[in-house]
């Protein structure tokens, strides 16, 4: 057996801490144990504890964050519904008057022509606001309608009719009935007027689930349902499986009450505005006809642009074939009506 080899302790080497220019900050650590040590914290700028701040630039092209990167056709859109609403102002305002404008043209006095235009703006824009207004008020009274029906029928519901609701809904878009298991409980648990645990499935013969809860008299569904019936105008909850069933399920969601006033205004401003165009030639030529022709270049063009405008906002088929397409298609369609209101006062052979 071979005799035990010493060495000699090796010395310290002492490295110096740079700076990112090369100058020398101080010794890492010191030789002297008798001088305390620190400790140096590095903060990394591009991890945080933040899950929603958190990107793995290795999963990414170019060691980029998968938000900084940019689609090939990307856009900022608008509000749906505030363009919905522009868009049926301008449709109907620049081809309603603008048809009625050409009819009316036939019989050759632009005084007429202005004032019969200038009374349909006025009654077109509070028609077109009013309907606006009505329709939006209709959903929202189905949405309530429909929220009170799904709430009741979920505190009615044992945990398997959740469980199957739930995954009626998640299933189709491949989530397993495992993984949509734990998602109807934590749904259920955050059901307002639900704190209690549910029953199962044969629990249900004898007794409805939602009164097994705990023998508290408040608990029971005569009561939660009054409360639901007093509280029903209020906004619906924005929690639970009854918020979960109505958005994903059905498709809705509530619309605020001051979208009301909103619609209206904005239907019915975009169909005064819009249809103000085609009427601003016949203002300033006296002969009809030569202000049909101005009147339906002008319009022609606002509807072609408007077309176009329009495709963009509304996420429509990009490209310039894609807005071709929407702009050609808008002006189609009001030199259609326009052209068809002109030949039907011609062939009735009405004039001044």
């Amino acid at each position: 057996m071979s005799p035990l080899q010493t060495f000699e302790p090796s010395s310290a080497v002492p490295l110096n801490r740079l700076r990112s220019d090369g100058t020398s900050v101080g010794k890492i650590w010191h030789l002297d144990t008798s001088v305390p040590t620190t400790t140096v914290v590095v903060e990394r700028n591009d991890v945080s504890t933040d899950s929603a701040s958190k990107c793995r630039f290795d999963d990414t092209t170019n060691a980029q964050c998968c938000r900084r990167q940019k689609i090939e056709d990307e856009r900022h859109l608008v509000d749906p519904a505030v363009v919905r609403d522009i868009i049926i102002g301008l449709s109907d305002g620049l081809t309603v008057p603008f048809a009625l404008t050409a009819g009316l043209s036939s019989i050759g006095s632009s005084r007429l022509v202005v004032t019969a235009g200038l009374a349909e703006l006025c009654a077109g824009a509070i028609s077109m606001g009013l309907g606006g207004f009505l329709a939006s008020q209709a959903e929202l009274d189905h949405f309530y309608y429909l929220s009170k029906q799904t709430h009741s029928k979920v505190l009615r519901s044992c945990m398997g009719e959740v469980e199957r609701e739930v995954h009626a809904v998640l299933g189709p878009v491949g989530v397993s009935e495992t993984q949509t298991r734990p998602i109807a409980h934590a749904l259920a648990a955050l059901e307002p007027d639900s704190n209690q645990s549910r029953p199962s499935s044969r629990d249900m013969s004898t007794t409805s689930g939602i009164e097994r809860g705990g023998g508290d008299p408040d608990q029971t569904l005569r009561s939660r349902r009054r409360r639901w019936q007093l509280s029903h105008r209020q906004p619906a909850p924005t929690e639970g499986l009854t918020a979960f069933l109505l958005r994903f399920g059905e498709g809705m969601e509530e619309v605020p009450r001051s979208r009301l006033w909103i619609s209206a205004l904005t239907i019915g401003l975009s169909y005064f505005i819009g249809g103000l165009v085609p009427l601003f030639p016949y203002m300033g030529h006296t002969h009809a006809e030569t202000a049909l022709i101005i009147s339906a270049c002008i319009t022609g063009f606002v509807l072609f642009i408007f077309g176009g405008v329009k495709t963009y906002f509304t996420g429509a088929k990009g490209g310039w074939l894609g807005y071709l397409y929407g702009a050609t298609s808008m002006a189609l369609v009001g030199g259609l009506a326009a052209g068809s209101a002109y030949g039907l006062v011609r062939a009735m052979g009405v004039h001044q």
